[in-house]
């Protein structure tokens, strides 16, 4: 499998920012990490193993970048309004920098999926909801889509404005709810085994019912936990049977 590695000091996070990119051609495939993760989690835990086979053959070139999770909602020692900014500033990177790197690698028009699991579900599926003029889909895998539940309590309009629980139901604007709702490539998944939570994701499919919003809402069955056997099975499928 063709893969490599680059990275550069990101201007948003002030920081050097790592990714790396599997593959020559398809669409691309951006993967968020699951907590505190760096870019290579997907490959150390076999996810880029399961979907190989795809990358190998051009259906889906893949790009995973690392999280900043442990500077913002998991670091106990920042103050919650500091985690709020370096959560923004997280979304900036991604919209700003490493979506023009995607576009570089491959092509202006090529579509980028976003996709992850746990954390990265919230994050991949927030991402999308913010910008859908940016990204042709989503699929998140076991996630809980209210920021609220990584603050401690701590609310501002940092948090409501990265939680798509909070702020789809209020949203109005015909510009962004027309991308939303002209989008055929929305995918929740969730098991319903240890540590899952399918009730978030039929509380999210509600909302998005609610909203006039295509999606696809797919639980999976008792012997699905929250773990990478889930993750591993749910990911190459849906690359199989959805595009």
């Amino acid at each position: 499998m063709h893969r490599e590695i680059h990275g550069w000091h990101s201007p948003s996070l002030n920081k050097h920012m790592e990714i790396v990119m599997y593959g020559h051609y398809g669409f691309s495939l951006l993967l968020l990490p699951t907590a505190a993760a760096d870019y290579l989690e997907y490959e150390r835990f076999h996810l880029i193993n399961s979907i190989s086979k795809y990358i190998n053959e051009g259906k889906v070139k893949v790009f995973s970048i690392n999280s900043i999770n442990n500077e913002s909602w998991l670091n106990n020692q920042m103050h919650p309004r500091h985690k709020a900014i370096r959560h923004q500033q997280f979304n900036e990177y991604v919209f700003n920098e490493v979506v023009p790197f995607i576009k570089n690698m491959t092509s202006q028009d090529t579509s980028i999926i976003l996709s992850g699991a746990s954390l990265g579900a919230l994050h991949s599926a927030n991402l999308f909801f913010r910008r859908p003029d940016l990204f042709g889909g989503v699929i998140a895998m076991s996630g809980n889509y209210d920021l609220s539940t990584y603050t401690k309590g701590y609310h501002d309009q940092d948090v409501y404005f990265n939680s798509p629980m909070q702020y789809l139901p209020n949203m109005s604007d015909d510009y962004w709810l027309s991308h939303m709702r002209n989008n055929k490539r929305i995918h929740i998944l969730t098991g319903s085994g240890n540590y899952e939570t399918p009730e978030a994701s039929r509380n999210f499919s509600n909302i998005l019912n609610a909203k006039g919003i295509p999606h696809e809402l797919d639980v999976w069955g008792h012997d699905m936990p929250h773990d990478w056997p889930t993750w591993r099975a749910m990911l190459p499928y849906y690359l199989e049977t959805r595009f």
